[in-house]
């Protein structure tokens, strides 16, 4: 068992997060529940503020808030010192509402629309990580029109793609977001910002995977946006202020996971921009880095309740939770696995192999095939773990289940801050449809 954060097994032999035992949650907020560790993500983003703080660089740490967004998170965000990526105008207005300070908001996404883009002007954000061409024409003339200066980035592809265990280089030119480095649309970019009198171009922006667990396709990505920078010096005269990397950085979900220490991938990075700066006689850019799931996923677990079970002889034996794809869809989308544990039972040795199901009428609805438990009673408490990235995030009312409660615990402390949806949320924004009602009258 490979507990996370301030995870551990008391006395009672239950799981307990945050000092709280999981029972006392599950009494007083229901099941599915969305528990967050706090202690845990300040340690990461301090992490990630002492590793750039040793190597001597500017820089900023931008949460990507589609990892997990609410106005509790992006409070927190602001006290941790974070920047804050969004990527549409929910995710922009949360922060605004949260009050988190607009001159460290960036804004992403491959169709910003013109709303989306005049929301973010009219509030002077810190960013816009331009992507297309069109997106360029409508800033343009939005910031000339309302006479609104706006920093922004240029997103480009620079030719490197990042698996889960490995690195490949490639041309990567099929992809929906950024300028393509090769055909010059980056250069194009790069010559209408700069002929611009409202918009000033900080830097450059990539972004080369996911759940990245080896730090050379970050070292690869910083080299070749060089080779582009030497070229950009001759022609436009243009350095970057700001080195963006994007995010990606690995985390622990199953037993075969081996995430790098978080300092690793930014030593590595930050040595490979230093190389490059030294080699042009120039400074190293500030370093911006957009981390989600590094900074939330493992401190989040999914409490559920079991239910109903079937057994099928020498074949498997299927139990069922409250919850499952309509809270962690991620099982479905991408068979990612997760491991768990008996959290009203932790200190209990494993006596059987089961698979847990979800409570949706999908086949694929499975939130974890083969796992070892202590003998599964009606009404126990499954604690998934790594679940704090991407599961309420993406959570859905398929089958009309209601979203779960989110539940941030501390020092002995816990919160709700997002409550549990109820029935009469699910239909508050309905209506009848009048025009039927119209036609079986004349009838």
């Amino acid at each position: 068992m490979h507990l996370h954060g301030t995870q551990k097994i008391n006395e009672h032999g239950r799981l307990e997060i945050g000092g709280v035992d999981t029972n006392v949650l599950t009494e007083a907020y229901g099941t599915p529940l969305f528990v967050y560790d706090l202690a845990d993500i300040r340690s990461r983003a301090e992490q990630f503020h002492e590793a750039f703080q040793s190597n001597h660089v500017t820089y900023q740490i931008a949460y990507a808030s589609k990892a997990f967004s609410c106005i509790a998170m992006m409070e927190l965000a602001d006290r941790l010192g974070l920047s804050l990526d969004v990527c549409s105008d929910g995710e922009l207005f949360t922060a605004m509402q949260a009050g988190f300070p607009v001159e460290r908001i960036h804004f992403h996404g491959n169709n910003k629309t013109p709303a989306e883009l005049e929301m973010a002007v009219d509030a002077g954000i810190g960013c816009i990580v331009v992507d297309n061409f069109t997106e360029l024409s409508w800033l343009m003339a939005m910031t000339e029109a309302n006479a609104k200066p706006m920093e922004v980035l240029i997103r480009i592809t620079p030719g490197v793609e990042a698996h889960t265990h490995e690195y490949i280089s490639t041309g990567q030119e099929d992809s929906k977001f950024g300028f393509d480095l090769n055909s010059g649309q980056a250069g194009r970019a790069i010559e209408m910002i700069q002929a611009h009198e409202y918009l000033h171009l900080l830097g450059v922006h990539s972004h080369i995977g996911s759940q990245i667990f080896r730090a050379e396709g970050f070292e690869e990505a910083v080299k070749e946006i060089y080779q582009s920078i030497r070229v950009w010096i001759d022609r436009y005269d243009f350095y970057p202020e700001v080195l963006n990397v994007g995010g990606g950085f690995g985390i622990r979900y199953a037993e075969g996971d081996k995430p790098l220490p978080l300092h690793v991938y930014i030593d590595r990075m930050v040595e490979a921009a230093k190389k490059e700066a030294a080699l042009l006689d120039r400074p190293v850019p500030e370093f911006w880095i957009e981390p989600g799931r590094a900074l939330v996923g493992e401190a989040g677990t999914t409490l559920y309740t079991t239910g109903s079970r079937k057994d099928i002889p020498n074949v498997r034996s299927y139990v069922s939770v409250d919850g499952g794809m309509t809270d962690n869809i991620r099982p479905a989308l991408y068979q990612a696995e997760y491991a768990a544990v008996l959290a009203n039972r932790a200190g209990e040795r494993a006596e059987e192999l089961v698979s847990v199901a979800g409570k949706c009428c999908e086949s694929g609805d499975m939130l974890i095939w083969d796992l070892e438990l202590p003998a599964v009673e009606k009404g126990d408490t499954l604690a998934v773990f790594s679940t704090g990235a991407y599961g309420y995030s993406m959570a859905n009312n398929y089958n009309r289940i209601l979203r779960p409660a989110v539940v941030f615990v501390e020092d002995g402390l816990h919160e709700c801050v997002i409550e549990r949806e109820q029935l009469a949320d699910l239909t508050r924004r309905e209506r009848s449809y009048t025009a039927a009602k119209a036609v079986d009258t004349a009838k």
